[in-house]
């Protein structure tokens, strides 16, 4: 590709700024917000005011005389450019109304409108959004007759995030399916094959689904004139949260900066954990590769923690075999050491975090300014009924809560017919669970059971409904039958048993075969969480206090109760797994479930580069603390296959000094 040196700009030679940079800037955010030619990369540790700097990037550059129209801000949303935007405008005057700025999608809608003829577009094609995408999906899976097949094939959302994924990925369907999916390896050919007659489809029709706009703008760049073009056009490029970009993006960055290499990357290696949306945290490593000459800058003052908890974050990922060494420090002084709590089980886990809540919430603390953070949905659990206890209101993010999950609620509804015979919402539920049945026959068999007192053995009697004269349906009827009659088998065997634990063993075997028939697509993470409320099963000894904790009045309805009882407009603590924490900051962190095994996960890590994702993961959760940080496990942890089993402190914090992490065992404490 044609490369040209862009001269100083003799416009900028004595030019008098309104901003004093150094006075609003510390050194190493004033170097990167000042230099303006080559490339150069940020590395923004956390809290280190990444976004202060870019908004005084876009600032200096109009100020130096840059027309406002040769700056390109690449986002992931587009709220974030538009903010940035905002603050560089107040900074010199309203003059960056031309800057354009937006994320990849929508940079790539409007040069594909314009440019989209070199590949094959026409300036009217149509966007299709997520669920546009799904619907078409559906409509060709229907043509080739897989909503039909023996096995339940996919549903449309599953289909939509594979292909998507493999399109981020820039990864063979094949493979992909091979090692991420393998529970769907079974169906690979078709899967393949539906992808096939999605491409062709939309390809025939002018239809451009959201990964097609980033392929498309990639493939249109390799053309030598466009790319030109647009790097006269946009002279200086600058890319926020680039450890979050894909393969495409990447590819993108580089063709759109290839003939001057005026670009700007800002992001922080140690906090890329979206591998499984397809970023890649190479991108971020290689950046000096791609653009030799690269200036690396580093913003490591942080602005948000205090110095213990930034020393047990160093802590974390100097660990990490290949990274941008940093060393995160503050201006705000010492606090408490982080804590690492060891419980004995994971009810005496819940009891410390709400114990030690509700007192930061006698010293001071509202429950807005506190967290408690997980690796995965499910890690909350057993909290979540702890806090419905105390009436403490929670908000969740990341996942359903326990009780909305439709697993959850499937199993849980089985347990609740046996306790109760007249729930006919629960009932209605199981019976449509069952293949061949739908309402009209779940309410003939309503109908029928209706005021027994034991209505599985009268569901084991009913007959098979008979096909109307002339029309076919005796096999489905057969087999309808057959199920109610598993299901009141079933039933039946679960009145008799004994504990919660029994009787959720009994339904969790015949559900599992369920389960997988309805989400084909991710049973083995809803099996987890299944897992999850066995171990909370077995500490009950009677169903109906089970029952009772699952269905406790909402949260939100408690803060009218004791904690709102003085007026108190405090919010609402957060429950969120990490992926959702990130870019968020707290008074006050609890991450659970700091236990190897569980996190690092034993599911789903296959090598030495999920390991390291898992550790980011940690150290993303430990940098969104600013006063105060409590990692927390259970010795003593439940497994379905392999009985009572004894944990240790994450691999990511095991041996680190008591100068770093302060140790606490509650091992004599009593549990509510």
């Amino acid at each position: 590709m044609k490369r040209y040196t862009l001269r100083a700009d003799p416009r900028r030679e004595g030019t008098q700024f309104r901003i004093a940079y150094a006075d609003e800037l510390n050194p190493q955010q004033l170097e990167a917000a000042t230099t303006l030619d080559g490339p150069v990369l940020v590395v923004a540790g956390a809290g280190s005011g990444k976004t202060r700097t870019l908004v005084y990037r876009v600032a200096r550059l109009v100020e130096s005389g840059v027309p406002a129209g040769a700056i390109l801000l690449l986002t992931f949303t587009r709220k974030a450019a538009e903010e940035m935007l905002r603050r560089a405008s107040a900074l010199v005057g309203g003059n960056c109304a031309q800057v354009a700025g937006g994320t990849f999608h929508s940079f790539a809608h409007l040069t594909l409108r314009r440019y989209g003829r070199i590949v094959g577009l026409d300036s009217g094609f149509t966007i299709l959004d997520r669920s546009d995408s799904e619907d078409v999906v559906n409509l060709l899976r229907a043509e080739m007759g897989l909503d039909r097949k023996e096995k339940r094939f996919p549903r449309k959302q599953a289909l939509a995030e594979l292909y998507s994924m493999a399109v981020n990925k820039q990864t063979a369907l094949v493979d992909l399916v091979a090692h991420e999916y393998p529970h769907l390896y079974e169906q690979l050919d078709p899967i393949v094959a539906l992808h096939g007659r999605y491409v062709e489809y939309k390809s025939r029709r002018q239809l451009v689904d959201y990964d097609d706009l980033l392929v498309k703008l990639r493939d249109a760049l390799a053309d030598i004139e466009l790319a030109e073009r647009l790097g006269h056009q946009y002279r200086y490029v600058m890319v926020d949260e680039y450890q979050d970009t894909n393969v495409l993006q990447a590819d993108i960055v580089r063709r759109l900066a290839g003939a001057h290499d005026n670009v700007m990357v800002v992001g922080d290696d140690a906090q890329s954990i979206y591998a499984f949306r397809g970023a890649d945290v190479r991108n971020i490593m290689e950046f000096p590769r791609l653009f030799p000459g690269t200036k690396i800058i580093t913003l490591d003052q942080n602005y948000r923690s205090t110095q213990p908890i930034l020393d047990l974050a160093n802590a974390i990922i100097n660990r990490a075999p290949e990274k941008y060494t940093k060393n995160l420090f503050t201006v705000r002084g010492d606090g408490d050491r982080p804590a690492l709590v060891q419980a004995r089980d994971e009810p005496e886990q819940s009891h410390f975090v709400v114990q030690r809540i509700l007192e930061l919430r006698e010293e001071g603390v509202p429950l807005s300014e506190i967290a408690v953070l997980f690796r995965s949905s499910f890690h909350s659990f057993d909290l979540e009924i702890a806090l419905s206890r105390h009436d403490i209101p929670f908000v969740k993010r990341g996942g359903f809560r326990f009780v909305e999950s439709a697993h959850v609620k499937d199993v849980l509804a089985h347990l609740r017919v046996v306790a109760n015979p007249d729930d006919a919402v629960s009932w209605h539920r199981i019976l449509l669970l069952l293949e061949g049945v739908g309402p009209k026959r779940a309410q003939e068999l309503l109908g029928r059971i209706a005021g027994v007192t034991r209505p599985w053995e009268t569901l084991a009697t009913a007959p098979a409904r008979v096909a109307a004269p002339g029309r076919t349906g005796t096999r489905s009827h057969g087999k309808s039958a057959g199920e109610v009659q598993h299901l009141a088998q079933l039933l039946g065997e679960v009145a008799g048993a004994g504990t919660p634990g029994e009787q959720l063993g009994l339904i969790l075997a015949y559900y599992a075969p369920v389960l997988r028939r309805l989400h084909p697509e991710d049973y083995p993470k809803r099996e987890r969480d299944l897992e999850q409320f066995a171990a909370i099963a077995e500490r009950y000894r009677s169903t109906t206090s089970l029952l009772a904790d699952m269905a406790l009045e909402p949260p939100s309805d408690s803060v009218a109760g004791v904690l709102a009882g003085d007026g108190d407009d405090e919010g609402m603590l957060t429950l969120s797994t990490i992926h959702s924490a990130k870019g968020l900051e707290w008074n006050t962190v609890f991450v659970l479930w700091a236990a190897d095994g569980r996190f690092p996960s034993m599911y789903g890590v296959q090598d030495d580069a999920d390991i390291e994702e898992e550790r980011r993961l940690m150290y993303v959760a430990a940098t969104r603390a600013k006063d105060r940080l409590y990692l927390t496990y259970p010795v003593e942890i439940y497994d379905r296959g392999l009985g009572l089993v004894f944990a240790k402190p994450s691999r990511f914090v095991e041996g680190l000094g008591e100068d770093l992490l302060e140790p606490v065992a509650l091992v004599d404490e009593a549990v509510d």
